[in-house]
């Protein structure tokens, strides 16, 4: 026996099928996010790849700066500041965009991918080909690390994890905010309504 389908009247006086969807929300959804040790894997596995020393820094720089793949593919040489530590993260979609500071680790992981990097181009990320490092590779790439892993990966979930450690850690919201180039502040909610670290507590 089939389900039934609710319907609604319309002006003209016929009954049509609703076709309104229920709202989502991340929080409502499958985990959309890694967690640190499974990151680590990812940067462990990187390392692995014919070109290991660019694609780990592609998923340490993902990570650490939110950053969706159209935006990184876009990274050029004069957005990075190395004497300053700075990175200039230009963001799409009418993101905010802001200089954000490169940590240590991730200074030295884009110190020895440059020494390695044969190319002319203003990119940061060049493919094997010498071009631009196009979205799809970047998706292939990251698929394929998955697929060895037993992880589902895919280039958003890299920026989710990086809202979602900052939430956990209990950076204020505005920062998050800023960080991530949100206007609208809604996005930013999903991280911290979906943190662990604010039900700390609630049983001692």
């Amino acid at each position: 026996m089939g389900t039934k389908t609710k319907k609604k009247k319309s002006t003209n006086g016929r009954n049509v099928r609703s076709t309104r969807k229920k709202p989502t929300d991340l929080h409502e959804k499958d985990r959309n996010y890694f967690f640190g040790d499974e990151i680590e894997q990812l940067l462990e596995e990187a390392k692995k790849n014919r070109y290991g020393i660019r694609d780990n820094l592609i998923i340490l720089m993902m990570y650490r700066h939110g950053f969706r793949v159209s935006e990184l593919v876009n990274v050029t040489l004069k957005d990075i500041d190395l004497k300053r530590a700075r990175i200039w993260v230009q963001r799409v979609k009418g993101s905010l965009s802001t200089e954000q500071p490169i940590p240590g680790d991730e200074l030295r992981a884009i110190r020895r991918y440059l020494k390695e990097r044969d190319s002319e181009l203003p990119w940061l990320f060049v493919s094997e080909r010498r071009q631009q490092l196009s979205r799809k590779a970047l998706n292939t790439m990251l698929e394929r690390m998955g697929e060895r892993l037993g992880l589902h990966a895919h280039p958003h979930k890299l920026r989710h994890s990086c809202g979602y450690y900052l939430a956990d850690k209990g950076i204020d919201f505005r920062v998050i905010q800023d960080y991530l180039g949100h206007r609208d502040p809604k996005h930013t909610m999903i991280y911290t309504r979906i943190a662990g670290s604010r039900f700390e507590g609630l049983w001692r």
